[in-house]
C-alpha cells in the first residue's frame, strides 16, 4: 500500500522519535508498504516520521541506482533502533533530496563513513561500517529520527533563496506525483 508521505511543515517530522521492538503491530505490514511507497515516489530512503510515525525505523533500497553502480542490485536494508556509534572520514558535499520536502535539493555537507548498530527486519542486531553513499543515505533517514531535515544543515542565505518553495510545500502547493499531507 502506498502510503501518504509527510511534507515539509508537519510536526511530526520535528518529533523527538521512540524505540519499538518486534511486538510493534503490523510491523512487516508496515515495512512492505514504506518500501513501495518510496519506490512509488521515486526515492532511495524513508523514515517512518514521512509517513507520520514517530518510531526509529527507516528503509532505505539504493537498487534503482544498479545500471551505474552494480553494486546496489538488490541493496534493500531495514535500520530499526539504529544508533550511529561513530562519524568519519573525510567531509563531503553532494546535492540531497527528500520525499518529505519535494523539488528542493540542496548541497550538503557530510562525513563519507558512518558506524551504526541496529536491528533489521528480523530483529537481528548488526554493527555495521558504512561508506560513501549508502552512509549519506543513512545519515539523512538517522537525521529525520532525530528530528532534523537536510536543509536544516544548509546556510541562512540558501535558505532564504529557497524560502518561496518550502512555503508552497506547507500550503499544500508542491507539485510532485505522490501524496503528500503537512498537519
Amino acid at each position: 500500500m502506498i502510503l501518504t508521505i509527510s511534507a515539509y511543515g508537519s510536526p511530526v517530522l520535528r518529533k523527538e522519535t521512540v524505540d519499538i521492538d518486534k511486538e510493534y503491530p503490523q510491523l512487516q505490514e508496515l515495512i512492505k508498504n514504506m518500501f513501495d511507497t518510496m519506490t512509488f515516489a521515486e526515492g532511495v530512503g524513508l523514515a517512518a516520521p514521512q509517513v507520520g510515525l514517530p518510531i526509529r525505523l527507516f528503509v532505505i533500497d539504493l537498487s534503482p541506482l544498479a545500471d551505474d553502480k552494480p553494486e546496489y542490485k538488490n541493496y534493500k536494508k531495514v535500520f530499526i533502533n539504529p544508533e550511529i556509534i561513530e562519524f568519519s572520514g573525510n567531509d563531503v558535499s553532494f546535492e540531497e533530496g527528500c520525499l518529505s520536502i519535494p523539488n528542493v535539493h540542496e548541497k550538503v555537507v557530510r562525513k563519507d563513513k558512518v558506524l551504526i548498530n541496529y536491528f533489521d527486519e528480523n530483529f537481528t542486531e548488526h554493527e555495521e561500517t558504512f561508506s560513501g553513499y549508502p552512509a549519506r543515505v543513512i545519515q539523512h533517514e538517522y537525521d529525520h529520527l532525530e528530528g532534523n531535515l537536510f536543509i536544516d544543515k544548509i546556510s541562512g542565505i540558501r535558505k532564504q533563496l529557497i524560502k518561496g518553495k518550502l512555503n508552497n510545500i506547507t500550503s499544500g502547493r508542491a507539485n510532485c506525483k505522490y501524496k503528500i499531507k503537512t498537519k
